[in-house]
């Protein structure tokens, strides 16, 4: 069942997860409007014409923003037999895909705060900050290594993998 309008709790917690994704990742705060409603959206296939409607986007910005989230793997398109319209759902992968940039995000940062001990070695102050750093991102590292895998993944020799299809 489509909501329509959507309950304003609803469009509250979908501009929660747009402003989100605005501020971490500099997406267009419609972009995440698409992906916060195709989240909750029952059913999950929807028109552009059903998303337009939900989240009070104009087609043309809600066509450029459905073509970058498209491209960055976090929706897909289906069509339906005998139909012209094009659908969208959220890609079963999206979210683990959002958790694994986050960490591969923070290891790069503790990799070139570990670079830069090298440039704080003669001052101790410096080398003090330095050493706080890169305590907090090794204790990091090692929280990722020992990590549960993600939904859907399995471990192997320490490193998460995705599960083989049954």
């Amino acid at each position: 069942m489509v909501l329509d309008p959507p309950p304003d709790e609803a469009l509250r917690w979908v501009e929660r997860i747009a402003k989100y994704c605005a501020d971490q990742d500099g997406v267009p705060l419609i972009a995440g409007r698409i992906l916060g409603w195709l989240t909750i959206a029952v059913p999950a296939e929807q028109s552009a014409t059903q998303i337009a409607a939900a989240i009070g986007a104009s087609r043309a910005s809600l066509t450029t923003n459905l073509r970058l989230l498209d491209s960055v793997g976090f929706v897909t398109q289906l069509t339906h037999p005998g139909e012209r319209t094009v659908y969208y759902r959220v890609d079963d992968g999206a979210w683990a895909r959002v958790v694994r940039r986050q960490v591969a995000s923070l290891a790069a940062l503790g990799e070139i705060l570990q670079d830069g001990t090298d440039l704080v070695r003669g001052s101790p102050e410096g080398a003090a900050r330095m050493r706080v750093a890169n305590e907090v991102f090794a204790w990091l590292a090692d929280v990722f290594a020992h990590a549960p895998p993600m939904p859907g993944e399995t471990r192997t020799a320490g490193r998460a993998a995705p599960e083989e299809p049954s």
